[in-house]
């Protein structure tokens, strides 16, 4: 049986890359809401011999993330790989001019989702599965509180799940990558010289020794 990867928030940026990458040993599972752009991800996997399943769904939905955990378990029975990139960049403000529809759409996205896809998805990878996730170094930093407040309640759940799986599994990975040249680094950052950011794809190549390094 092929081994699962699992990718939420494989549409854009790193995400994108790391699907594309592990395509080469794995079946891939590619989750976003961009119909189009999970598309363009199964046209470069099949291009290199591999096989995607496209799920274009919100991770927020806490019934469509059921159904796909369901439907996973009922073809796979379970996953090696969980990566999860997805994430909603707000616009910068001053913490005093933060928009409430912001506020509310960082919390849920990068957040309250957690609350979801960790207890659906950790059943699947059972005790020999690997979970990765992603810091941010904006976390405390000036204008980005949205995220940043959101992102670091998701590393702290992370964190906490770390901890209580070091002896049983899954095994739970936290990288905080350099900062690279995405379309959620330009919203924050738009006159930005990005030929001086890493790309993901480089990055992708470091992550993957240690994704792969059961």
């Amino acid at each position: 049986m092929s081994k699962i990867a699992l990718i939420t928030g494989a549409s854009r940026g790193l995400g994108f890359v790391v699907a594309e990458a592990l395509a080469a040993t794995h079946h891939v599972v590619a989750v976003a809401r961009t119909t189009g752009a999970l598309e363009d991800l199964d046209d470069k996997i099949q291009a290199k011999g591999g096989q995607a399943t496209l799920a274009p769904m919100d991770i927020t939905n806490r019934d469509a993330m059921a159904q796909l955990c369901r439907s996973i378990y009922d073809r796979w029975g379970s996953i090696d790989l969980w990566v999860h990139t997805a994430v909603h960049a707000a616009p910068l403000t001053p913490t005093g001019h933060i928009d409430t529809k912001d506020w509310d759409k960082s919390m849920s996205v990068n957040a309250t989702s957690m609350g979801i896809l960790i207890p659906y998805i950790a059943p699947l990878l059972g005790d020999t599965g690997t979970a990765m996730f992603f810091d941010d170094q904006t976390i405390g930093t000036k204008f980005h509180g949205p995220y940043a407040a959101s992102k670091a309640t998701q590393i702290t759940l992370a964190r906490s799940w770390a901890e209580e799986s070091k002896s049983t599994g899954p095994r739970v990975l936290i990288e905080t990558p350099p900062a690279m040249s995405t379309a959620t680094r330009s919203r924050f950052h738009p006159g930005e010289d990005r030929t001086a950011l890493a790309h993901p794809r480089d990055v992708a190549a470091t992550l993957l020794p240690r994704l792969l390094n059961a």
